[in-house]
């Protein structure tokens, strides 16, 4: 039997993550064992996925979704240093042989496991993260200082995230991601968020955070703008 990877990515700021998806309402197992072993190069189904554009679910599949929750602190030197403070974690996840979540080298720093279940090895390899065998009800979390605050030369600062993903060839599939801010440590005041609030991207600010949340399909940016508070 050829051997299988099964590929998805998923990202936030400068890392992805590689995992396989066998929900029944999308590619079922018995589908992806039948295409691994033939010669196509079209994936099952090829046709009736989401080709990478943006599209907001308003109702939440019936299935259960991989999510992928992120929080986000930004320090008091993250101003003059640009590194910010990221804590994500990751349930259920699809059962795989092996994923890494991947950082871009330079822009990382610090990562760890701060937790897993239900995957028999994870560690730290270079600006990554690897698993191997992961089962039934997975979950990991994960720690690290990413360098993703910027210092505009009109005074403001912006924070980008993404592009937020779960692909499998070229197509792309439902995906549950919140998100919390915390900026309460810092003289920053939020202007403006992208995307814009709509339905299926929920958004919610309090003084010093904001929380997002939202199920989508294709690829997914977000991005913060801030200014420093008059004195």
């Amino acid at each position: 039997m050829r051997h299988h990877t099964f590929s998805t990515l998923l990202a936030l700021f400068f890392f992805s993550l590689g995992i396989s998806f066998s929900n029944a309402n999308e590619i079922s197992p018995e589908e992806l064992e039948r295409w691994f072993n033939t010669d196509s190069l079209e994936p099952p189904r090829y046709k009736e996925v989401n080709d990478g554009q943006l599209v907001f679910l308003a109702q939440k599949p019936d299935k259960q979704l991989h999510h992928h929750h992120n929080s986000v602190t930004i320090l008091p030197n993250s101003l003059s240093d640009g590194w910010i403070l990221i804590k994500q974690c990751h349930s259920n996840i699809d059962k795989v042989a092996a994923a890494q979540i991947l950082f871009k080298a330079g822009k990382v720093k610090n990562i760890k496991v701060v937790s897993s279940e239900n995957i028999e090895k994870t560690w730290v390899e270079g600006a990554s993260v690897q698993m191997e065998n992961i089962k039934a009800d997975a979950e990991l979390c994960v720690q690290a200082n990413t360098h993703s605050l910027k210092h505009h030369s009109d005074g403001t600062y912006s924070l980008r995230n993404g592009p937020f993903m779960r692909r499998f060839l070229d197509g792309y599939f439902p995906l549950h991601v919140s998100l919390d801010l915390d900026y309460a440590q810092t003289d920053l005041e939020l202007i403006d968020i992208s995307p814009v609030i709509q339905t299926g991207f929920d958004v919610e600010k309090k003084d010093g955070s904001v929380k997002i949340d939202t199920i989508f399909e294709g690829r997914l940016h977000t991005e913060f703008h801030f200014k420093q508070k008059s004195l």
